[in-house]
């Protein structure tokens, strides 16, 4: 058995979540081993009485082998946390989703992603506006990350791919329920560049309770998100709220005070969000002026096996240039060039004088 039935298994248990998931594999050792786990210990783990009871009522009707055959034979991916390929954006938010289910496939370049959101009504300003950004970000290296629907946001989809750019749709549904129908088309597209990706099970119907949560997953993914036209009530600001709690930069797009249309980004900017006048803010605030050349840089600079090495003992977080020549056991010359030019390709750059951090 793939454990990643056992994945699947546990993303159609109503009540547990990521909290309790966790806290399952914490106690057992592993998703399999937390599926097969007597009822005492399932207990230890913290389960409440309802959530016992439906993860009991699963595992007697749930067919895993059908189940997971289903999925396989869909051609879906289905990313976990155990996955080294599950999206590292995403994985370092709170609540992020144990499963996603993907058509298309995401890729590393994908880390570099920007969140463009906004109204299902958008005015010609805001559809413009959205076409320039989706197509400027494509050009410079960005995948476009949003939500598929009407609007703003099929119109951020729609530039990405015409200007050559990765773009990624999160829904609201099982990723074979594509929604709405009008988008179809370009949903298919979309799986040659990039992906439509969803927590929720093959099948699941687009029922309006699963969009607020999915917009975490669409800031999740994203370096940053950009509110392009929003009302007072639009669900985009339901993303920026959860870009803010994520620790996301949010831009808000401005608009005319007699607009209502605009009147959601307005206020988002007078609560601290940052204007966009322009797509050289966006690049600036993220440091992204230069990921065309970093790119052009990998692919005509060869890869040194050595760099995974250093990739290792790096992350999010600082690290000194004597505490990597010391962690990697490697001459400090050797690391000092290394890094320079793992730095030209964009994989690692500068936090602090000689402390680095991955790109």
């Amino acid at each position: 058995m793939n454990e990643k039935a056992f994945w699947i298994a546990f993303n159609q248990v109503p009540g547990i979540g990521p909290v309790r998931l966790a806290a399952l594999i914490d106690v057992c050792g592993s998703v399999e081993a937390a599926w097969k786990a007597p009822i005492q210990r399932l207990k230890e783990a913290g389960l409440d009485r309802r959530s016992l009871e439906s993860l009991l009522a699963m595992r007697r009707s749930l067919d895993l082998d059908a189940a997971w055959q289903r999925v396989v034979q869909s051609g879906v991916r289905v990313y976990t946390w155990d996955d080294d390929d599950y999206p590292e954006n995403l994985r370092q938010v709170p609540l992020s989703p144990p499963v996603i289910f993907a058509q298309g496939e995401l890729v590393e370049e994908d880390r570099l992603a920007v969140a463009l959101v906004g109204t299902r009504q958008a005015s010609a300003y805001g559809r413009e506006v959205a076409r320039g950004l989706a197509r400027e970000l494509a050009h410079n290296g960005i995948t476009v990350v949003s939500g598929l629907a009407l609007g703003i946001d099929a119109t951020a989809h729609e530039a990405a791919l015409e200007a050559g750019g990765r773009t990624i749709a999160v829904l609201g549904s099982g990723v074979d329920q594509i929604y709405p129908a009008k988008n179809r088309k370009m949903a298919l597209a979309m799986i040659q560049q990039g992906g439509l990706i969803s927590e929720y099970p093959l099948g699941t119907r687009p029922e309006a309770n699963n969009f607020p949560p999915r917009n975490r997953i669409i800031s999740g993914l994203s370096l940053a998100i950009v509110v392009v036209e929003a009302g007072q009530r639009s669900g985009a600001l339901i993303t920026a709220k959860f870009a803010a709690e994520q620790g996301r930069d949010v831009f808000a797009v401005p608009g005319s005070i007699l607009q209502p249309s605009s009147a959601g980004c307005n206020a988002l900017i007078q609560d601290g969000a940052l204007p966009l006048l322009s797509i050289n803010d966006l690049l600036e605030q993220l440091h992204l002026e230069r990921v065309s050349v970093q790119r052009e840089a990998r692919q005509t600079i060869a890869a040194d096996p050595t760099e995974r090495l250093l990739l290792a003992h790096l992350s999010s977080e600082p690290v000194h240039l004597d505490e990597i020549v010391r962690l990697s056991a490697m001459p400090a010359a050797q690391v000092n060039g290394l890094l320079a030019m793992m730095e030209l390709k964009g994989l690692v750059r500068q936090s602090g004088s000689m402390r680095y951090i991955k790109g």
